[in-house]
């Protein structure tokens, strides 16, 4: 199996409705959780990963950094998980059952490459 990235992207205003009061934000996390451990019980998780705060800064060379994340940019990266598969094919398979694609969001899959240092 090889590794792959989801990396969860939506606008500041999907986001928003997607999470902006309890009880959305509620209804968000578990039916990303129940997907996310569904993919976890047929050994593809290999780490939840972690969401990613709305801060940040773009660094360009020594003294250029700029208020982030990729201002120029339309989506945010919310967040993260690695998980297996046996291909790109089947890691982008997998990521169309990430319920935040039934809202404004989308679920970039990017291979990881095996370095050797």
């Amino acid at each position: 199996m090889a590794d792959f990235m989801f990396l969860y992207r939506a606008s500041a205003e999907a986001n928003q409705r997607a999470m902006g009061t309890p009880e959305a934000a509620r209804a968000s996390m578990q039916a990303f959780m129940t997907w996310i451990q569904e993919l976890e019980r047929k050994g593809h998780v290999k780490d939840y990963g972690q969401p990613l705060d709305r801060a940040g800064k773009v660094v360009r060379g020594p003294g250029v950094a700029t208020d982030g994340p990729f201002t120029e940019l339309k989506d945010l990266v919310l967040g993260f998980t690695l998980i297996q598969a046996e291909s790109l094919e089947e890691a982008a398979r997998l990521a169309e059952g990430c319920p935040m694609l039934q809202g404004e969001a989308s679920v970039e899959v990017r291979p990881i490459v095996q370095a050797n240092y």
